[in-house]
């Protein structure tokens, strides 16, 4: 009897917190795409992760050749897709690095940017495929697919260095360093969407792990989602991306829009872009949360689930669209 009052006394002192969060979870009506256009998505996947995690592999921020080498295959292919990409080099450390960016000219009055990003850096030592280079590997196919079209606001497509520690919050993140000089120029950012582990999905039961205590009791306990997560300035894109990613694909969408103290809400290139007075938001498998293999040499391309990737690629290239053409 103890134990039960416990248990809802509990509960009780955490469901303000889960009602303040706004935590939601929605099944999509489920839309898969035909069988050959998931395997035309799903083969150059496959394609991006195995160079950067298999023959690249390490690149971390002692590793700068290997981190040079990863920026120049993302520029070739931006390249082979009909950009024309920019370094954003910086210095720190006695280093030069650098993010990659692809432009999309808005056509309209509205000067706002869309920014869409992914590091392409690792922690020392790990192949990185979930972290980062599934992120990376979608991103270059939303590029492929988003090439030649026009949209009411200028959508910048960007392959962030230098994310993880130790250089992970500091001014030399390649985020920061991408928001600091928009914010320094007065650009005006609609949205940033941060792409940050999207390969790792299970079907199991009693495998995701959460943040918030009981949180379990509202997510699903099945690893089979994506997340859209944002601070209280970003819930209403929290709100856009995750209908588009619902309407537009198969992959249940989970939403959490709160304060950055929630554990985990903040951990990743959007948090830049909040510092910046920015709405961004974070798209993802939900890292250490779902996944045994974080920033471990298991993070291997074998782990990865690559039709869910290819389900997630014009999901979010609809999510794009909206940013940049809606209100």
């Amino acid at each position: 009897m103890a134990k039960a009052i416990l248990l809802i006394l509990l509960f009780l002192a955490v469901w303000p917190l889960l009602g303040l969060a706004r935590v939601r979870y929605f099944m999509s009506p489920g839309h898969p795409p035909a069988p050959d256009s998931l395997n035309d998505a799903v083969s150059p996947l496959v394609g991006h992760v195995r160079e950067l995690s298999v023959r690249i592999g390490s690149r971390s921020f002692g590793e700068r050749e290997k981190l040079k080498e990863a920026g120049e295959y993302v520029a070739e292919i931006l390249e082979k897709a009909g950009y024309l990409p920019e370094f954003q080099r910086y210095l720190h450390g006695g280093g030069e690095f650098a993010n990659v960016v692809a432009t999309l000219p808005g056509t309209e009055k509205d000067p706002s940017w869309v920014v869409v990003g992914a590091h392409y850096d690792t922690i020392r030592g790990t192949p990185g495929a979930d972290d980062n280079a599934s992120a990376v590997a979608v991103l270059l196919e939303m590029a492929r697919l988003l090439r030649g079209s026009a949209f009411g606001r200028t959508v910048k497509l960007v392959f962030f260095t230098l994310e993880e520690p130790p250089v992970f919050r500091t001014e030399f993140m390649g985020s920061f360093v991408f928001a600091r000089e928009a914010r320094d120029r007065d650009q005006p950012v609609h949205a940033m969407v941060c792409l940050e582990m999207l390969g790792f999905f299970g079907d199991g039961k009693w495998r995701q792990a959460y943040p918030i205590p009981f949180a379990s009791l509202f997510y699903p306990s099945t690893p089979d989602f994506i997340a859209v997560v944002g601070n209280w300035k970003s819930r209403k894109i929290v709100e856009t991306v995750a209908d588009s990613l619902r309407r537009n694909g198969p992959v249940p969408v989970a939403t959490l829009g709160a304060p950055p103290v929630v554990p985990g809400l903040g951990l990743s290139d959007h948090r830049s872009f909040w510092e910046m007075g920015y709405p961004a938001v974070m798209v993802t498998d939900t890292a250490f949360y779902r996944n045994p293999y974080y920033h471990t040499s298991g993070d291997t391309l074998e782990t990865l689930d690559f039709r869910r990737m290819g389900e997630l690629v014009p999901a979010l290239v609809a999510a794009v669209r909206e940013l940049a053409d809606g209100s």
